[in-house]
């Protein structure tokens, strides 16, 4: 297990990417006005990436983490077809992320700006690193 300084030591020396309020129409809840059509759905990712992965020497695209991937991974899963949770939605998502080499910790949230007239939006949001 992890201590908190243990997560911090690990996000050292990482460059800090930011997707944010990234708009999209999902096909994803359980209620029925959910399963009639597809809703506004806002996506917010942080991704941690090691220096040696985002500091450019040549001032080029290659030399770090291109911003389209993590939109990519996001559209590519809501392609696949209707959700039911906005916890599968993120989870998934994460899981993608991480893979990528140069990623060492993710986090992603999503959130419902339409569902009630009463609040902004319900969302949630999952945080993983690699050892």
């Amino acid at each position: 297990m992890y201590s908190e300084t243990t997560e911090w030591a690990l996000m050292s020396e990482c460059r800090l990417l930011l997707l944010k309020g990234f708009e999209v129409k999902a096909r994803i809840g359980i209620h029925d006005f959910e399963l009639r059509a597809p809703q506004r759905l806002l996506i917010d990712v942080e991704l941690y990436v090691p220096l040696k992965y985002s500091t450019p020497n040549a001032d080029h695209i290659s030399e770090v983490v291109d911003y389209d991937f993590i939109r990519q991974v996001i559209l590519k899963r809501i392609e696949l077809g209707h959700i039911n949770l906005q916890e599968t939605l993120v989870d998934d998502v994460l899981r993608e992320l991480l893979l990528h080499e140069g990623v060492r910790a993710a986090r992603v949230s999503s959130s419902k700006p339409d569902v009630y007239p009463d609040c902004a939006s319900v969302g949630v949001q999952v945080f993983k690193f690699k050892a």
